[in-house]
């Protein structure tokens, strides 16, 4: 079977990695894998699993862009896929234009990864053979605003690498080197919120929580901050200030070391404002063994009702958040075993692949 994948970019991100790890389980079970996407970081490690990689600018937003479809679908041509899976709107409006041009055409899937804010230009990800939903949240999403059915959408949650994520514990000299960088949380209980610096994150619902515990707590906010936050941070700052917490809450930025942060943590949350069509978050700390909090809506309420349905707080309760927190991480229970992984992922995809063409 060859499978050809085409996304925006193969950078640090949840598409890219899933795209990188169905990469290698193609190769792994004697499939030829195909991408192609507009480069990145990630294309060096896709090609040394035995992948190839094709680059082509699919993720630049622009009319432009829809003049790839000729070279694009050349590009097909010569590849000759058994299927090819559409990972975004951009990329899946040049192919829709490919495709057009083929006369013999691969099998099409698409991925919604996201709860997409504009139908319209989003509409294209429906226009395939079978569409990938990652949670019950995306496939509802996906039922009401386009002309897709059920039997048509097929839920194949995201999963994070076992090799990163686990509950294997510290290294005690890496726990030591964070302790170092950070003596601001020794002896405390440390809350952590991942995720980019940006309002509809709930990073301000977490400040605001911080504010209704004592000083036995130390929060973490990891995640980076892009120059077009950097005023929304500021604010974020002022609002630390304010609630008398410089000494209790501290932004690290983005870390490349994010799973020894989960595991050196008593609490992960996910307080995102809008619902998250997953949370990947919530399974990367449950991995780790850590004690996970978060909303009940979206994606991560999924994984909670799962795996730690005590985590569970009804959209902006704060004093209720207040008191789950103490209970939790005051107490020794501990998340199910994660059910969330790459391989159950890449697995599904592949039977699903196996299933359309025997069509």
């Amino acid at each position: 079977m060859k499978v050809l994948q085409i996304l925006p970019q193969l950078n640090i991100g949840g598409v890219e990695r899933g795209t990188l790890d169905l990469s290698k389980a193609l190769i792994e079970n004697g499939h030829d894998a195909f991408v192609i996407s507009g480069g990145g970081i990630l294309v060096n490690e896709l090609e040394k699993s035995g992948a190839t990689h094709y680059e082509m600018p699919v993720h630049i937003k622009s009319l432009k862009t829809l003049f790839l479809a000729k070279k694009l679908s050349e590009k097909i041509l010569s590849i000759n896929p058994d299927i090819v899976h559409v990972r975004s709107r951009m990329p899946a409006w040049v192919n829709y234009r490919a495709f057009k041009k083929l006369q013999n055409k691969p099998v099409l899937v698409s991925t919604f990864h996201g709860l997409y804010s504009f139908p319209i230009y989003s509409k294209v990800m429906s226009f395939v053979d079978h569409t990938i939903a990652i949670s019950n949240t995306v496939e509802s999403y996906i039922i009401q605003n386009y002309d897709l059915e059920k039997k048509d959408i097929t839920i194949i949650p995201r999963g994070c690498d076992p090799n990163t994520f686990n509950n294997v514990s510290i290294d005690p000299k890496e726990k030591d080197d964070l302790l170092n960088e950070f003596p601001q949380i020794k002896g405390k209980k440390v809350l952590t919120i991942p995720g980019r610096i940006t309002k509809w994150k709930g990073i301000a619902e977490f400040i605001q929580l911080m504010s209704l515990l004592d000083d036995s707590y130390h929060g973490l906010v990891v995640g980076p901050i892009a120059k077009s936050k950097k005023r929304y941070f500021n604010k974020l700052l002022e609002k630390v200030s304010s609630l008398n917490l410089d000494n209790r809450i501290t932004f690290t930025g983005s870390r490349r070391d994010i799973s020894n942060i989960y595991k050196i943590s008593d609490i992960v949350y996910n307080l995102s404002q809008t619902p998250e069509p997953f949370g990947r978050t919530m399974i990367e700390a449950i991995a780790c063994g850590t004690k996970v909090v978060g909303w009940n809506h979206g994606g991560a309420s999924e994984i909670l009702k799962k795996l730690f349905p005590q985590g569970l707080v009804d959209l902006d309760k704060m004093e209720k958040l207040r008191d789950t927190t103490v209970t939790i991480a005051n107490s020794s229970s501990t998340p199910s075993e994660n059910t969330f992984t790459a391989k159950r992922m890449t697995d599904s995809t592949i039977d699903l692949y196996n299933k359309l063409l025997k069509k």
